[in-house]
């Protein structure tokens, strides 16, 4: 099924990373499975109206990140899930991303419970997104 991507021009999150965030997230939900290709770094870039190099910027972090493969002459594809890295760095990935977020909400005026409510309900839509379209755990 086709990934559908969107840029809030504006946003304080830079665009290669909002790309980066809702390629992952569309992963995660199931709504592009394992081995499926995603657009090229073109078609991309003029559907949404940026610079090739950003989107090719992204493509370059997931690959790096081990969620995309790149396959000579045919393009991007969903990697098959597979743990590659220790507790540890799990653990301070998390904690990196963890730390992003909860300073953004405290800039954006979010109380602390109102943080942990927002975290719970993503949590869950995710995980039910999961178990609708057959998806598994994170990467």
């Amino acid at each position: 099924m086709p990934v559908t991507i969107s840029i809030q021009t504006g946003s304080n999150v830079s665009i290669y990373q909002q790309i980066v965030d809702q390629v992952c997230a569309a992963i995660a939900a199931g709504r592009i499975a394992e081995d499926e290709m995603l657009p090229s770094v073109r078609a991309l870039a003029e559907e949404l109206l940026i610079n090739p190099n950003t989107v090719g910027r992204a493509y370059g972090e997931l690959v790096r990140e081990g969620i995309l493969e790149s396959r000579p002459g045919r393009g991007m594809f969903v990697s098959k899930r597979r743990q590659i890295d220790s507790r540890a760095e799990r653990t301070r990935r998390i904690d990196q991303a963890v730390c992003s977020l909860v300073s953004q909400a405290f800039r954006l005026g979010l109380t602390a419970d109102e943080i942990v409510e927002v975290v719970a309900r993503k949590t869950r839509d995710m995980a039910a997104g999961n178990s609708k379209h057959g998806g598994g755990g994170s990467r």
